[in-house]
């Protein structure tokens, strides 16, 4: 049905919540705060790395960029400590490029971190790879900046294309592209949620999105 598979990475194709917790709280005990749980580290995703910090830490304080600082490079050594493909995400990417389809994945993780995470578990699987790159001018999800940027390098019309995510900030980012959108129950949002925020269709497993 569609020729251009676009997917979100954290809660989508890869596990990342015990790496970001992780990382999350060795931030915050480096700048004395308290730690926060892994449940509530997965309620602080889906809008970037610097509003995870700020939801983490309860507020921005003066420190900010030097707290965001150390949590970048601290991530960047620790990404991949458990970090780990949903069950099947592998045979659904080989699936549809033997099916001579086209793949990206958008995240508003770091750009870095998504194409360091991509290139470590999808290498080979994956035609264009689009992280969170404010500083470029490219605004984050929802706003549609990166969705449209990958349909222009793939030279792919929206209407062959679909968006693939689990949170809510990923219904509005194919509405707002224009994207017909799937939303993945095994991510870091129920489809509770998902239907609460807008989502429509849902796919239970990996091998429902084929």
């Amino acid at each position: 049905m569609y020729d251009f598979y676009i997917f979100d990475l954290d809660g989508t194709l890869l596990d990342t919540l015990d790496d970001l917790a992780s990382s999350v709280n060795a931030t915050l005990k480096r700048f004395g705060y308290p730690p926060r749980s892994k449940e509530e580290v997965c309620n602080f995703v889906g809008n970037g790395v610097k509003l995870l910090l700020i939801r983490a830490i309860g507020y921005e304080p003066a420190n900010f960029l030097e707290i965001f600082e150390y949590f970048k490079e601290y991530y960047s050594k620790h990404s991949a400590d458990q970090t780990k493909p949903y069950v099947g995400v592998l045979e659904l990417l080989q699936r549809l490029k033997s099916q001579g389809k086209k793949t990206a994945i958008v995240s508003n993780k770091s750009d870095f971190a998504t194409k360091s995470l991509s290139k470590k578990y999808f290498d080979g699987l994956i035609n264009v790879t689009l992280g969170e790159n404010e500083d470029a001018g490219i605004r984050k999800k929802p706003a549609p900046d990166s969705v449209e940027l990958a349909l222009k390098e793939m030279g792919i019309s929206k209407e062959k294309s679909v968006y693939i995510g689990d949170s809510d900030v990923d219904i509005q980012t194919a509405k707002n592209a224009g994207l017909a959108c799937i939303s993945v129950t095994w991510g870091f949002r129920n489809e509770q949620f998902l239907r609460e925020n807008g989502g429509i269709c849902f796919a239970h497993s990996p091998n429902e999105i084929k």
